[in-house]
């Protein structure tokens, strides 16, 4: 039997069935209703249901028939000019089918269009505005252009609060027989953040391990260190010993086969968690944390740039307490 994608067979069918998007989907419904429908811009982290809204408003406002009046595509795939002058202006010139009043294009990942490429979608939006809708999906609206973004109605999607993948997840769970244990959710919560796609993927990926579900599970099927090795990463940095905490990174690096990144970013956020430090030390250390993720960015060697992250969170300590013993 084929191994379908959890993200597929769950996705949600309907607008009522997108979870963590209230405000938005109580808009996007009235419009189905009315039967009208603007250009829309959908602005926000991926998971958060961008996709399935687009798809949702499609299904309620053509019915059987909105597979024939909806088209998606990926601006991340074809970013240039040649896309909205043959597939979107080829689409969106031909006639609705059955008795919808127009059609919907979905561009997805739309802030990976050129400039270009986007000065011309805005003059494709304007000529077949009487037979084609828009529907733009990105992660940052700051890179649309302003004549976009001034054509559309703007809704920002939030991260979905962990309430409900919470509850989304058990549900899968529940319909896979599986056995869901609550340290496994709360890892899941932990790892996705907010990323309701990561969330079903952790769950199918820690599925194929077993039906009983718990933390070592998800943090292992999604190469994350738990809080607590980070924690004590921090913790042996902080009191001095360079040899335990780098001993510590090389089992993030080597035995999680964790990237740099990786480690900065749950680094990152292990230090605002963290309660025993000032905010003035807090303030220090995530200054530095910016500076190291910059240069991995550039390509330099992470495992020098972590190691030497490790170093300047013992020298700001020590430079905290000699000063502290001044006073």
């Amino acid at each position: 039997m084929k191994e379908v994608i959890w993200t597929e067979k769950y996705r949600p069918r309907t607008l009522k069935d997108v979870l963590g998007q209230d405000a938005i989907i109580e808009r996007l419904q009235s419009y189905v209703k009315s039967g009208s429908l603007p250009h829309l811009l959908f602005s926000g982290p991926p998971g958060v249901g961008k996709t399935a809204s687009a798809i949702a408003i499609a299904r309620e406002m053509f019915g059987e028939v909105w597979r024939s009046n909806f088209t998606e595509l990926n601006a991340s795939d074809e970013r240039g000019i040649d896309v909205v002058r043959n597939k979107i202006k080829n689409f969106a010139r031909t006639a609705s089918l059955g008795k919808a009043a127009f059609k919907i294009i979905f561009l997805d990942e739309a802030d990976a269009l050129t400039h270009d490429a986007q000065s011309a979608l805005r003059r494709t939006m304007e000529r077949y505005t009487s037979t084609c809708r828009f529907i733009l999906s990105c992660n940052y609206s700051s890179k649309i252009i302003e004549p976009i973004q001034s054509r559309c109605a703007v809704y920002r999607f939030k991260p979905i609060s962990d309430e409900a993948v919470e509850k989304c997840i058990r549900q899968i769970a529940k319909e896979e027989g599986l056995q869901l244990m609550d340290d496994g959710i709360e890892a899941i919560k932990y790892v996705t953040r907010g990323d309701m796609r990561k969330a079903i993927n952790s769950l199918q990926s820690a599925a194929v391990m077993g039906k009983k579900i718990d933390a070592d599970m998800i943090y292992q099927t999604t190469a994350t260190a738990c809080p607590g090795e980070m924690n004590e990463l921090i913790e042996l940095s902080l009191k001095g010993d360079f040899m335990g905490a780098r001993d510590k990174l090389d089992a993030l690096l080597i035995d999680h086969g964790m990237a740099g990144e990786d480690v900065i970013y749950q680094v990152h956020r292990a230090i605002m968690d963290f309660g025993d430090i000032s905010d003035n030390l807090r303030v220090q250390l995530l200054d530095k944390i910016g500076e190291i993720d910059f240069r991995l960015t550039e390509g330099a060697n992470e495992r020098i740039q972590l190691e030497a992250l490790i170093a300047h969170f013992m020298l700001v300590l020590k430079s905290h307490r000699d000063y502290n013993s001044r006073r």
